[in-house]
Formats: structure tokens, C-alpha cells, sequence
């Protein structure tokens, strides 16, 4: 017989069930996140509909439409998991958004004045950490895999999400690399570490970023590893606009997920309005 009551001993084996579902460290840790505050809210009390649509009502006054989604989608898969599928409850509708707030876009300009500020600290590794993210396109919780055999082959092969991509890395990119990991003394594994040889993770780059903000003179809202990742995908479908190339780039299964990182600001859209001259 099923349980019926919320428990906080249901939480070991979903979370066993996600890592043998190979999910991503970053997505576990989110789902888990999400379940955890759902069940230390409501631990005891009976899981049903009833529980679930006060729960979607919570979210409602405490978040934006989307991170409420993300919220869900993890408290949905954790009942589906026990058995309650009938309890999920559907996501919020979101509006497409047709442009990206510029107080969220990271401009080529401001990314060099990052890895300028970067570099006048003398933080070449923080520098180069910044170059290889928009210039490969690569996920922050993927640069363990830009090690010191992948730039003697020009290449990283990445293992996300239970699919394996590639990752080139440009000539340019490369030269830089080897003659850092040269002068640190980098023989094997991963290129981006700490001073104790550990991979360098979302938390070291994110604070390190932030800290070069003031120097740069960039708003701290469009300082994120995410927004360089951005930046690559914009810039490289300005070449070509081939949607689907990019998406294969960028590891995206679905490419409407692809889309949503070509999303402008809207200043392209009225310069070309404005060279329209339909007011007479």
C-alpha cells in the first residue's frame, strides 16, 4: 500500500533514483532543493491534490511564473517517482518573451572589461576561465572536462545529462591554454583548479566574477558564468543564424531551449523599424 503521509524519508531514494537516472549534478541539487522545502513545509500531512494545489498557490505569491515551473517540475517528479502521478498539478503559463532586459545582457564591450579587470588583478587563471566559457559555449558545471588532454586534441569531450558532445576549442584558445598550463606546472586533468588541485566550481567562479564587477565598471545582474554561455550563442548565431547548428553546439535537445538564448534586447528590432521610414 502506498504511503500516504509526507514524509521526510521519502527524499534518500528519490534522490538515489535521479543520480541512477544519470541527471546532472547542478539538476539534482535543484530538484532536491525544491523537495526539500516542499516536505519540511508540509511533512505529516496527507499527500493528495488538495496538498499540491496549496502548494502551487505558495509558489504563486513567492516567485516569478518560472522559477515556480522549476519548483513543480521537481515536487511533480518526486510524487510521480512514489506513485502519486495523480497528484501533479500543471505548470504556470508563461509568456514567450520576445526580448531579453538589457539590464540582463552581457555586451561583448562589457565582457572584455571583464577579462581586462580580470587580468589588472592579476588573475590570469579567472581571465582565461572567462575567455574559454564564451568562446566555447560551454556549461560552468562542464569546464572539468577542458583538461590537458582535450586542448592537446583541440577538443573536449563532454558527458552531461546522459549524452556525450564535443567541445572544440579554438586555436587561439588553445595557444593561451598550454601556455598557462605551462607556466602552472598543469600536466594532467582538469585546467581550472584551486590551489588545493580541485576542479574549480559554480560558487569559486561566480564569486570570483562578481568581485571584478566594480573594476569593470558592469552591473552585477548581467555578471552570472550563464551570461558568457549567452554571449557565445548570440554572437555565433549572428554569423549564420543557423538555429539548429548552434543547438548542437550548445548540447540542447529541444531547440526551442536554443532559442531562448538568441533573444535580443529589442535595440536590433528598432534600429531596422527606424530605417523603415513609414512615417510620412
Amino acid at each position: 500500500m502506498k504511503r500516504q503521509k509526507l514524509q521526510e524519508s521519502m527524499i534518500p531514494p528519490y534522490e538515489t533514483a535521479l543520480r541512477e537516472a544519470e541527471k546532472s549534478a547542478a539538476t539534482i541539487e535543484k530538484y532536491l532543493r525544491h523537495v526539500r522545502q516542499f516536505v519540511a513545509h508540509d511533512a505529516g500531512r496527507k499527500i493528495d491534490k488538495a496538498l499540491m494545489l496549496e502548494y502551487k498557490t505558495r509558489l504563486e505569491k513567492l516567485y516569478a511564473p518560472s522559477s515556480a515551473n522549476a519548483a513543480l517540475a521537481a515536487v511533480n517528479g518526486f510524487l510521480r517517482f512514489w506513485g502519486f502521478e495523480s497528484c501533479g498539478v500543471k505548470p504556470f503559463k508563461v509568456q514567450k518573451k520576445l526580448y531579453c532586459p538589457e539590464e540582463r545582457e552581457l555586451s561583448r564591450e562589457e565582457y572584455i572589461r571583464l577579462v581586462k579587470a580580470a587580468k589588472e588583478k592579476s588573475s590570469e587563471r579567472l581571465a582565461l576561465l572567462l575567455e574559454s566559457i564564451c568562446a566555447t559555449g560551454i556549461r560552468v558545471s562542464e569546464l572539468p572536462y577542458i583538461t590537458v588532454e582535450a586542448v592537446a586534441r583541440g577538443e573536449a569531450v563532454v558527458h552531461c545529462k546522459g549524452k556525450t558532445r564535443t567541445v572544440f576549442l579554438p586555436a587561439a584558445l588553445q595557444k593561451k591554454l598550454r601556455r598557462y598550463m605551462q607556466r602552472q606546472k598543469i600536466q594532467s586533468g582538469p585546467v581550472f583548479i584551486t590551489r588545493t588541485g580541485k576542479p574549480m566550481n559554480r560558487s569559486n567562479i561566480w564569486r570570483e566574477m562578481k568581485a571584478l564587477c566594480e573594476r569593470a565598471q558592469v552591473a552585477p545582474s548581467k555578471v552570472f558564468p550563464h551570461s558568457l554561455r549567452h554571449l557565445f550563442a548570440r554572437t555565433f548565431y549572428s554569423i549564420d543564424h543557423d538555429v539548429a547548428k548552434l543547438a548542437d553546439l550548445l548540447g540542447h535537445s529541444n531547440i526551442n531551449t536554443t532559442r531562448i538564448y538568441i533573444i535580443t534586447t529589442g535595440a536590433e528590432h528598432r534600429r531596422k523599424m527606424e530605417t523603415m521610414r513609414l512615417v510620412i
